[in-house]
């Protein structure tokens, strides 16, 4: 069996039936959805049209949103029906980021995700879905599409049908009959003024200012749910007149988060890098501070990671009950090998460098711990590059440069905390230098990568495209060019070449970090403000 949707666009009359069945049938909280019907006006009046767009989870053949997850929260079942098990669910919000339809949502009553499940409870009792069984004008069609004799396997071998974002590579099974391009591709109307005439919005395009929304930033007008732009429903030539929008997944701990792991491990690479090649002369201190510092930053890193969870009670579960294709999984059992290693090297060192009893010389378990931990410290460091690469929601991060990009990063954050906090900690010169070299080099490499590659080449896609044009001139340019190149980049290397004191060494280190976040914020945010619905 295989199952799938037909939505008969040629007799939707946008009457938000199944909207209603949907939520009553499943007992969806208000403020999320799993159908709605997106409306599209063009025309100027009095000539004017409007078409509509049943949206809902498009239960792919190759579901992104199922391989992303590291509970397997998020499963297909062998009848092609995309379901999700909230008992398991972490909140993790990745499967939101690998959806390209913006089909998923958080649940607010129980910190869950959820979608469009088919009704599998009522095809298990041989029911259509509540959605199909409601639809006053039969455009919705459901079905078993290996069934040569059902209904949708029919219509779709004799209607010319289409799909939305069929470059993901998902195969979807939400096909539509006579689908607006102005409906399907959601940018379309996303860069021209909005007007809505009842929306539940993030913001209302073309306003000017938060006069006109309500308190909370929801998007609906302070005078009520009918907004008319001028007078005139259609006064652009193209625009969304309804939509149901979901909320932006990830924020601010995510890009520290980036920050804090590359530190610990560019931190280790870093004392690898010094003793394995014979760059730096052995300092108890200095390798015991730097280890605590490495670890430190790993720690602050998992807390980030956990509280970014809607369901952090349930956190260890993505070490109990791993999903292997997801690099949330993965990654999570790269930081815990790397933080067992880095542990056991540094209680050695600590102890050697204490003379506590029992305490033997801690060369030969140096060697080893940095022969392995450097691979994994580089896991650490570059896994989240193939995390990002399964969010194929989210365009700007499927860049092949993002491994060596992130590793480039690492060096970049260890370096620079070893040359902040120098003064303080009065390290090696040795050290120091390692520490001055690497940072320069990482920061002409870093803006290569960023100038060069990530946001200056041609994009493989729109999406892509636009996000990055909002990142270099639109809503981030002030904090790409000030804060990302110039305070993070041109500032400290110009510190650094031609004076490298200890106190501009220091302000260089700070500086970079600063920037550092701040690219990485405008990377992890710009993406996720493109709309995929």
């Amino acid at each position: 069996m295989n199952y799938g949707f037909l939505i008969r666009n040629d007799r939707c009359i946008g009457c938000h039936a199944c909207s209603t069945a949907c939520k009553s049938e499943n007992d969806v909280p208000v403020g999320v959805n799993r159908t709605w019907v997106k409306s599209v006006e063009r025309g100027r009046y009095p000539d004017v049209r409007r078409s509509f767009q049943v949206t809902r989870c498009n239960h792919c053949a190759n579901p992104p949103c199922v391989r992303i997850c590291p509970v397997t929260a998020m499963y297909q079942r062998a009848d092609g029906i995309v379901e999700f098990d909230p008992d398991r669910c972490i909140g993790c919000k990745a499967c939101l980021q690998a959806c390209p339809y913006d089909a998923i949502y958080i649940d607010p009553d129980t910190g869950t995700a959820a979608k469009c499940h088919y009704c599998a409870h009522r095809v298990e009792m041989s029911l259509e879905p509540a959605c199909v069984v409601v639809c006053p004008e039969h455009a919705i069609i459901s079905g078993d599409m290996d069934d040569p004799l059902s209904e949708i396997s029919r219509m779709l071998a004799r209607e010319q049908v289409t799909v939305r974002k069929p470059e993901q590579g998902t195969a979807p099974k939400l096909f539509y009959v006579d689908g607006d391009a102005a409906a399907m591709v959601p940018t379309a109307t996303e860069r021209a003024p909005v007007s809505f005439a009842a929306a539940d919005v993030t913001a209302l395009r073309g306003g000017g200012s938060d006069a006109g929304r309500a308190p909370g930033g929801q998007g609906t007008p302070a005078g009520g749910p009918i907004h008319v732009g001028g007078g005139r429903m259609a006064g652009e030539l193209l625009q969304a007149s309804y939509n149901a929008q979901h909320k932006v997944p990830w924020h601010w701990p995510v890009p520290a988060y980036l920050v804090t792991k590359g530190i610990a491990a560019g931190l280790f690479l870093l004392l690898a890098m010094g003793d394995l090649l014979g760059l730096v002369l052995y300092d108890a201190r200095a390798y015991v501070v730097m280890g605590f510092l490495s670890l430190l930053f790993l720690g602050v890193t998992t807390g980030l990671l956990v509280y970014d969870l809607e369901r952090p009670e349930r956190f260890l579960t993505v070490l109990t009950r791993a999903q292997w294709s997801s690099w949330l999984a993965r990654g999570a059992f790269l930081l815990v090998g790397f933080s067992l290693l880095a542990s056991a090297w540094w209680v050695a060192e600590l102890a050697a460098w204490m003379g506590w009893p029992g305490a033997g010389p801690a060369e030969a378990l140096r060697a080893w711990a940095f022969w392995l931990g450097a691979p994994l410290a580089t896991g650490v460091a570059v896994y989240t590059a193939f995390l990002f690469g399964q969010a194929e929601g989210r365009d700007l991060w499927q860049s092949p440069l993002l491994p060596a990009h992130l590793l480039v990063q690492a060096f970049l954050a260890g370096s620079a905390l070893i040359l902040w906090w120098q003064p303080l900690l009065d390290l090696p010169g040795g050290l120091v230098d390692l520490a001055r070299i690497a940072l320069v080099a990482s920061l002409v490499a870093d803006v290569i990568m960023i100038v060069g590659g990530e946001l200056g080449m041609a994009h493989a896609s729109g999406d892509a495209a636009l996000a990055a044009h909002d990142i270099t001139r639109g809503r981030f340019r002030v904090v790409f060019l000030l804060g990302v190149l110039f305070l993070g980049h041109a500032v400290p290397l110009a510190l650094l070449v031609w004076y490298a004191g200890p106190a501009t060494a220091s302000a260089a280190g700070l500086a970079t970090l600063v920037g550092l976040y701040l690219y990485e914020h405008a990377f992890v945010m710009a993406p996720q403000d493109i709309p995929n619905s």
